[in-house]
């Protein structure tokens, strides 16, 4: 693989709303894999999720804009917001594997998307297709036994090694699973919406600012 090889990190999911872990992911994988480009790919509504309803469309790719507006590294894609059907993540990667044909692609998922993996549809294909990293979150006991043995052989822990090595411990034109606890930030969108619902004041502080500004303007979540 050419060292000057881009490299390219692609992060879906709701971002319901989108909050300051969300953010420090971005930047912490972006300093840590030596990334040219962050992308965030907010989802029309995440297939293995039925029961669930997101927010619109429109509010979260705006949340998602706003608060990435200064960051020169990092964009928003709409990809999957304008695909005529919604797409599923083995799908959106293989398109974009596809069409960045000169890249080396990072596809970004939290320890919760991690556990529920194997009810993605093609999950083992989503893992295989280009480079994963989990990013686990402070007190989350991540397991492996769910994944397959030839998933397992790809992992590269780097929670306890110095995470500088990220770089160099993939091997040339072979995709490898990094497990990362680079950033230790407790927050989830969940237990904002449910501060917002319980109109207590603290949710401000999980996002920012101009996110806080946006879900107060719009009246979200009440």
């Amino acid at each position: 693989m050419s060292a000057t090889t881009t490299k390219i990190a692609f992060y879906g999911g709701s971002f319901d709303p989108f909050h300051n872990g969300h953010l420090e992911i971005a930047n912490k994988l972006t300093g840590l894999f030596e990334l040219d480009e962050f992308v965030f790919i907010p989802a029309f509504h995440a297939p293995h999720k039925k029961d669930k309803k997101p927010t619109s469309a429109f509010h979260r790719f705006a949340m998602l804009s706003l608060a990435t507006n200064d960051e020169s590294k990092i964009r928003v894609s709409k990809m999957e917001l304008d695909a005529p059907e919604k797409p599923y993540t083995f799908e959106t990667l293989t398109k974009l594997k596809n069409e960045l044909t000169d890249a080396e692609i990072f596809f970004v998922m939290g320890a919760d998307s991690w556990e529920e993996i194997t009810t993605w549809r093609e999950w083992e294909t989503v893992l295989t297709l280009t480079n994963v990293v989990v990013v686990t979150r402070p007190g989350f006991e991540i397991g492996f036994s769910h994944v397959t043995e030839a998933i397992r052989a790809r992992i590269v822990d780097l929670r306890e090694s110095n995470q500088q090595s990220a770089t160099s411990s993939q091997r040339r034109n072979d995709s490898r699973i990094y497990i990362t606890n680079a950033v230790q930030i407790d927050v989830s969108s969940t237990e904002i919406r449910r501060k917002i619902r319980e109109k207590q004041d603290d949710w401000c502080e999980d996002v920012p600012q101009a996110v806080a500004k946006h879900i107060e303007k719009y009246e979200l979540y009440i």
